[in-house]
């Protein structure tokens, strides 16, 4: 399986990420995901899941922050704007509900893009394909879907994506 996400200038563009414009912001954090192609899929897949993770969060806030977990996608390319999209899919917890402890699943069951404080961050995408949609429900979080693809993943693809503090 392959993934491409466009890039503009070596990084995520702006509008996915933290200089988005208002129209691509909530509370003033970035809500709209960038678009994903998927290709080669293995067949036999019924489901995709994204993980979108910093892992150079950790000198920042102190552990690994989880940008956005979708699980049950159909199989093909992943759309900008998702969470708006006419897709049926499963979202999951991100970092802004144990950062925040917000109570607004528009922000922390959704993507949330990239906002490094300190210097460029390479953030990983990864995608698996699946031989079976998840039994999970809106909200679970990333040791759920860790459990729950066991003896599922047919196949991942991963990119390292920077996205830049200035």
């Amino acid at each position: 399986m392959k993934i491409d996400v466009a890039l503009d200038n070596n990084f995520i563009p702006d509008k996915y990420a933290k200089f988005a414009p208002d129209q691509y912001r909530l509370e003033d954090t970035p809500v709209v995901n960038f678009p994903i192609k998927v290709s080669d899929v293995p067949t036999g897949t019924e489901s995709l899941s994204v993980v979108f993770i910093d892992y150079d969060s950790v000198p920042v806030a102190g552990f690994v922050w989880i940008h956005w977990l979708a699980a049950n996608l159909p199989v093909g390319d992943i759309p900008e704007d998702l969470s708006h999209a006419n897709i049926s899919y499963v979202p999951g917890t991100n970092s802004q509900y144990a950062q925040y402890r917000l109570d607004n699943p528009a922000l922390t069951q959704s993507y949330t893009g990239p906002m490094p404080p300190d210097k460029t961050h390479d953030y990983t995408l990864k995608v698996f394909a699946l031989d079976t949609t998840l039994d999970l429900k809106a909200g679970y979080f990333l040791n759920d879907f860790r459990r729950a693809v066991k003896g599922h993943v047919l196949d991942t693809a991963s990119l390292d994506l920077p996205a830049r503090s200035k």
